[in-house]
């Protein structure tokens, strides 16, 4: 018997301690519930689901739905957020700045009346789980800026700021959200625009906007994000009327005009036709509002209501197919770019392959390319904008010359070897094909795209189709001191060889040879750069009757020799130059030539002059 009640006690008390625990653990700690004890009001926001206001004759119902508050009455439609936030933080920082007993108030009956407490205008509940009672708010008081408050029913009233009813004490339409839309203009990912015109299309693609009706087109990723932030950025100029009324007031039974836009969570979003029954917002446009100055009507489907939005919004029905195009010649992803063909008539084809970083005239051996002109041709083309657009259609090409185009550049990724994915070789995804020349234009049009345009013909001279001029610019790569033997012909012949590290001898030549300028000659040559490549020699680069020829070797048993040609001057004060064993002419500027024809001896010195003798004075008779 003393076993059980031992074990009843035991039990007992393990039971009271976890409920003293756990009630202990649901009470505030002392400075929390010194916080609290100031507080006019204690809620969680986090279960607070409704807030109702009463002031005088407008009811104002405010909801939490799905995350988001929602204005039900007087009217249905979208709350502001941050309006509505900000009045429950103003709640939760609300502070008793004072307050009187209910034994006083009790005593002195009317002082409840004396503070505007029996029957206030002005009234606010909120709705959820352990909410307070519903607030009264009564009279100023004697202080600047406090006023009496008291929950209903309650006989303590307290002295408060008035902070929350200036947050509450306004008209409903201070609490519908102005901002047209909680769609962001990077969430939309479809649009459809109808005006007196017709009807455009538009939809996003990885991450760049088509024009996909009346016809498919490349489409201005700025532009076509401006139209869009018409109306995801509009903000509300004045709240009109509900659309259950008469909307032909506001020329909104037929509206000129409307756009639609989707977000990626409408269902109908991936659609390409523009049939009934999709979701979607819509925004239709009415008339010029009258009474309200500088605004439209609209009315916007998904909040049921009619409203004024700028003028300016009237630009939309304006909208024409041209207006959303990019203009750039072709949009170009160079992540994938491995190989770039240039092709035209009555020249070979230039292959450029890239390695890693650098770039190779594929269809020359790999021999090494002018990687920083690859990259100028890539910028300039992607730069590059239409003059106009010229046909919508690709049936007339040879009208255009692009039948049989003139120049032609293809852009392929490339594959060493077979993959599940692909298989080996060139794999071109974009071409860009050029036709005739008209005026200061020329016709191009870029892959199957079916419309032709025009461009700046002299984007043509920026296409090298001479597959010389994409070598790249070192001409020699050596050191100075490899070099073991130098002849230089200009007006008369020189020749030197190497003595020893830094001496040298005359081959031809005499007088005491120049170290310094031999030096700076061969510093140049070593490491010679060619300003640009021009291309195929010609007559015109004047190489029959050079202006000086330099040869060279590079091995003490000078069988590696190299040979250098300056021929005529360029038009940009510089020379053509040529060298044996390479094809093609480049150029070389006048600081390299200077260097090149400094003089390998010294100046001879000066003879003394012979002093005459001084004659001596006659003597005197």
């Amino acid at each position: 018997m003393k076993t059980r009640t031992t074990i009843l006690l035991l039990l007992l008390a393990v039971a009271l301690g976890v409920w003293i625990k756990f009630f202990e653990s649901k009470k505030p700690n002392t400075a929390a519930a010194k916080r609290e004890a100031g507080n006019v009001v204690n809620f969680s926001r986090e279960k607070l689901e409704g807030i109702t206001i009463q002031n005088g004759d407008d009811r104002i119902e405010l909801r939490r739905q799905a995350g988001r508050w929602r204005l039900l009455a007087p009217v249905k439609d979208q709350a502001d957020g941050a309006v509505v936030d900000n009045l429950i933080s103003d709640l939760e920082a609300w502070r008793k700045e004072g307050s009187i007993p209910a034994k006083e108030m009790t005593v002195e009956k009317g002082r409840m009346a004396e503070f505007g407490l029996v029957q206030p205008k002005l009234r606010l509940r909120l709705r959820g789980p352990e909410m307070p009672p519903e607030i009264w708010f009564g009279k100023d008081t004697a202080f600047e800026g406090q006023m009496y408050v008291r929950f209903a029913e309650a006989k303590e009233v307290y002295i408060a700021t008035q902070t929350v009813r200036n947050d509450i004490a306004k008209k409903p339409d201070e609490f519908r959200d102005r901002k047209l839309t909680d769609l962001t203009t990077a969430q939309v990912v479809r649009a459809v625009l109808r005006s007196p015109a017709g009807e455009i299309e538009l939809a996003k693609k990885n991450e760049h906007w088509e024009i996909v009706k009346p016809l498919q087109a490349r489409g201005d990723d700025q532009k076509i994000g401006d139209l869009l932030a018409q109306v995801t950025n509009a903000r509300i100029q004045e709240f009109v009327a509900d659309d259950a009324g008469d909307l032909h007031a506001y020329g909104l039974s037929e509206p000129r005009g409307s756009i639609t836009v989707y977000g990626a969570d409408d269902k109908s979003a991936s659609r390409t036709d523009s049939s009934g029954g999709e979701e979607g917002r819509t925004l239709q446009l009415g008339s010029v509002a009258e009474k309200i100055k500088d605004a439209v009507y609209v009315r916007y489907l998904p909040r049921h209501a009619v409203y004024a939005l700028p003028k300016q919004t009237d630009a939309l029905l304006t909208v024409r197919p041209n207006d959303l195009r990019d203009r750039h010649l072709m949009r170009l992803d160079t992540n994938n770019l491995d190989r770039l063909n240039v092709e035209a008539v009555g020249q070979p084809k230039t292959v450029l392959a890239r390695k890693d970083q650098n770039w190779t005239i594929a269809s020359r051996s790999d021999q090494p390319a002018n990687g920083d002109e690859v990259r100028r041709l890539i910028d300039t083309l992607n730069s590059q904008e239409v003059t106009k657009f010229v046909a919508d259609t690709a049936s007339e090409l040879p009208k255009y010359g692009l039948d049989q185009s003139q120049v032609k550049v293809t852009f392929s990724s490339y594959a060493s070897e077979n993959t599940a994915e692909t298989g080996a070789g060139e794999h071109p995804f974009l071409t860009l094909a050029f036709g005739k020349i008209e005026g200061d234009d020329v016709y191009a049009r870029v892959g199957e795209e079916p419309f032709i345009v025009a461009v700046n013909r002299q984007l043509l001279d920026k296409i090298w189709v001479d597959p010389l001029r994409w070598q790249a610019l070192p001409v020699f790569n050596f050191k100075p001191n490899d070099i073991h033997r130098v002849s230089r012909v200009t007006d008369r012949e020189e020749s030197l060889v190497r003595s020893g590290p830094k001496e040298w001898k005359w081959i031809k030549g005499s007088g005491e040879i120049d170290p310094t300028d031999v030096q700076s000659l061969l510093n140049t040559l070593a490491s010679l750069r060619a300003v640009r490549w021009v291309g195929a020699t010609t007559p015109a680069h004047g190489f029959e009757k050079p202006l000086l020829v330099l040869t060279f070797t590079t091995s003490p048993d000078d069988k590696a020799l190299h040979k250098l040609t300056i021929g005529n001057p360029t038009d940009d004060q510089m020379w053509f130059a040529k060298i044996d064993g390479r094809d093609g002419t480049f150029v070389v500027n006048q600081p390299d030539l200077n260097a090149l024809k400094l003089p390998l001896a010294q100046p001879a010195s000066p003879s003394p002059t012979a002093i005459p003798p001084v004659a001596s004075p006659s003597p005197s008779l």
